[in-house]
């Protein structure tokens, strides 16, 4: 069944009831026979029958063994990090989303959870920051924001060498763009928010596990914790889910118009995109993923934060904000927004630089996407004392 067939159909029609959109449960409690004894939930925490559909379809896309749906996507990333004990250590992709380096350097770091950063783009370096005490490989592909592309595939063969899991957080690809669990991962996160809901108007996370034995563990952590997605937002998730395809189809095609409008631009210094020939991970991106995302970022040349902030407040139909994956347009400067819990030394080595400026296209017509950013560049361009001072080239 193909992919666009399958995020309609997967989702079912309810069986009490005939309806074709899924019931909102909205219910704390559920009435039990006896003691023990009920229709298969009893306490909205520990399941929902609205929350359940999400699970089994996050379940399905992925491939995974089990699905299950929490109230953000850092509380998804943080049922993962639950898994590991005091002493385990964790080799993760180096520009890792700035919340995530926040969860592991501000919370877990001090009940002895150790993580090193790492170019995952280049496995041999994976392979050099491995221990005898590393439990996750932690990869994030596309990298948020510079949108690094790592091989799934053979940083699986390594992981599992090692006794190790592979941990994929797969928001930017989505379900449809890419199959962490197919190519050998363990286990799959998102920040739902984003692509999946796909509308901005819901924060979810998710967490699919491909053996059986390690989803019954991140039940046990869902349950134990109670970071659970409620029922309506579950809804919203739902119905986000059944235009995935055609929203990412149009998203990519506007971000790849937009890429390599942008590459011909005097004003910028690079581009990161991995649909770009010139993306030093294209071929990688090409072979694992089937589309290449809507998110470009990219560097205003000799550009710093005064220089990024006149840009991503020019800007008409991409508007300034957190987030990205939506119908809507987004901009944002990741270096004092997205990525400011990052110390500015880590950031900066990965490539998250003052003059970065990150897009996240949504389904306008493109050409209106591109005609936008080129009116910003107008309006910088006029916010300039002296223009023959700036070297563009």
């Amino acid at each position: 069944m193909k992919n666009s067939t399958l995020l309609i159909h997967a989702v079912p029609v309810d069986a009490a009831t005939g309806s074709i959109s899924v019931p909102i449960h909205q219910t704390s409690t559920f009435v039990q026979d006896a003691p023990g004894v009920n229709k298969g939930f009893d306490y909205s925490r520990s399941n929902n029958p609205t929350r359940k559909v999400l699970e089994d379809l996050l379940a399905q896309l992925e491939g995974g063994a089990g699905g299950f749906a929490f109230s953000s996507g850092l509380a998804a990333v943080d049922a993962v990090v639950k898994l590991l004990s005091s002493g385990d250590e964790v080799v993760a992709v180096d520009d890792i989303y700035g919340g995530t380096f926040r969860l592991y350097a501000g919370v877990y770091e001090k009940f002895g959870v150790k993580i090193t950063f790492v170019d995952t783009s280049k496995p041999e370096k994976v392979a050099e920051a491995i221990t005898e005490r590393t439990k996750f490989i932690w990869l994030e592909t596309p990298t948020n924001p510079t949108l690094k592309i790592s091989d799934i595939a053979l940083l699986a063969d390594i992981a599992h060498a090692h006794d190790a899991l592979l941990v994929v957080d797969n928001t930017f690809a989505s379900p449809i763009g890419q199959q962490p669990i197919a190519l050998g991962a363990d286990i799959v996160i998102h920040s739902a928010t984003k692509y999946l809901a796909g509308h901005s108007d819901v924060i979810a996370g998710a967490v699919i596990a491909k053996d059986p034995e390690v989803a019954a563990r991140i039940k046990y952590i869902q349950n134990a914790t109670g970071a659970v997605l409620g029922p309506f937002d579950c809804w919203l998730t739902i119905r986000g889910i059944e235009t995935l395809e055609l929203r990412l189809q149009r998203q990519s095609e506007n971000a790849l118009a937009v890429a390599q409008w942008l590459e011909g631009r005097e004003e910028v210094e690079r581009v990161h995109f991995p649909g770009l020939s010139s993306h030093p991970n294209h071929a990688i991106a090409a072979k694992q993923q089937a589309y290449f995302g809507g998110v470009v970022s990219f560097v205003i040349r000799n550009g710093n934060t005064d220089d990024a902030t006149d840009f991503v407040t020019s800007t008409k139909l991409f508007k300034l904000a957190e987030s990205l994956g939506g119908v809507k347009s987004l901009l944002c400067h990741p270096a004092t927004m997205t990525h400011k819990s990052t110390p500015r030394d880590v950031r900066e080595a990965a490539g998250v630089v003052d003059g970065l400026i990150r897009l996240s296209c949504g389904i306008e017509n493109g050409d209106d996407l591109i005609d936008d950013l080129d009116q910003a560049f107008v309006r910088q361009r006029k916010k300039v004392t002296n223009p023959a001072n700036i070297n563009w080239k």
